[in-house]
């Protein structure tokens, strides 16, 4: 009984360490096609991750919306698929999401959300971000640089859900 069950624990290890593998070599795959050009296989590649909570799959989807590569340029969609990603902390999705909020594309136009989320993004020594955030700060008023940096810190507080 006692071989069983160590044979189970070891099939179920060997199980659950190659599902990140998977997952990163499905990943991969859409990344090589993307750098191909071959929109259709990364789309393929990346939404069933994305859909499966992967934040790199999400914010990669969230750039083919945003461009419009592979997929009808949809900016809503791009910023929801950034925002997924920005809610895991993933960096580089918040500058995404922070380019958003500036722009007002797929969100409104909101400094101050451009601003908490670069803000987030430079905690990790994003450069883009800490760029972006200061550029986006002389925009601001005092009360209004007070309030994103209020923002900034209940997000992270909330571990980046419902910003």
């Amino acid at each position: 009984m006692k071989g069983r069950i160590s044979i189970l624990c070891l099939a179920i290890a060997v199980f659950l360490g190659s599902a990140g593998v998977a997952w990163s070599a499905d990943f991969q795959t859409g990344q090589t096609a993307y750098e191909r050009r071959n929109y259709a296989t990364a789309l393929q590649e990346w939404t069933p991750l994305a859909e499966q909570g992967n934040a790199d799959a999400q914010r990669s989807l969230g750039e083919m919306y945003r461009q419009g590569n592979g997929v009808r340029q949809n900016y809503k969609t791009a910023a929801w698929w950034f925002r997924l990603a920005a809610e895991q902390g993933d960096a580089p999705a918040q500058v995404k999401l922070g380019e958003a909020y500036s722009s007002g594309n797929g969100v409104p136009l909101d400094n101050m959300y451009a601003y908490m989320w670069w803000n987030i993004a430079a905690s990790s020594w994003d450069r883009d971000a800490i760029r972006l955030r200061d550029r986006v700060a002389g925009k601001l008023s005092k009360v209004q640089l007070e309030q994103a940096q209020d923002l900034a810190r209940e997000c992270a507080r909330k571990s980046y859900k419902g910003c």
